[in-house]
């Protein structure tokens, strides 16, 4: 184990914490439809990442590539969230466990953080030359990497 119990709760406590990066969510790369711009009553600015042709918008639950909304399951877009978030962070697969599921890795395999990997880079590949974002860190889990 990476992290003993009190550390592992000081990380998962901290990045729940954090906000991420902020702006203006009429600077969208994309063509969203207006339905999607629904910006909350409270007025506070959208957290949003734009990376190349990847755009991310965590309080709209939306990502585009390339100009097309992609869509995600919600673990999926969970999982994204997180790692666009921390950028270069790697993230243990018991970790991502945790934060994305809530619930203790023991009831979860390994496996089941790689399926809904998989399927997240199987979606956000729209192009043969397309980045591949998410990187894995053998025998580790994840972390998203602007390539």
């Amino acid at each position: 184990m990476l992290l003993n119990t009190r550390q592992r709760q000081e990380l998962v406590n901290y990045l729940l914490a954090s906000k991420g990066q902020q702006s203006n969510p009429a600077d969208s790369p994309c063509d969203i439809p207006e339905t999607y711009r629904v910006q909350a009553a409270i007025e506070e600015p959208f957290t949003e990442i734009r990376m190349g042709d990847l755009y991310f918008c965590q309080e709209q639950r939306l990502v585009c590539m390339g100009g097309q909304v992609i869509e995600l399951t919600a673990k999926e877009f969970d999982i994204l969230a997180l790692l666009i978030t921390h950028p270069k962070r790697v993230f243990t697969y018991e970790l991502i466990m945790e934060l994305v599921w809530n619930e203790d890795h023991s009831y979860y395999s390994r496996k089941a953080v790689n399926n809904h990997v998989s399927n997240l880079r199987k979606k956000l590949k729209i192009a043969p030359d397309s980045p591949d974002y998410i990187k894995s860190v053998v025998g580790v889990g994840y972390k998203f990497e602007v390539p």
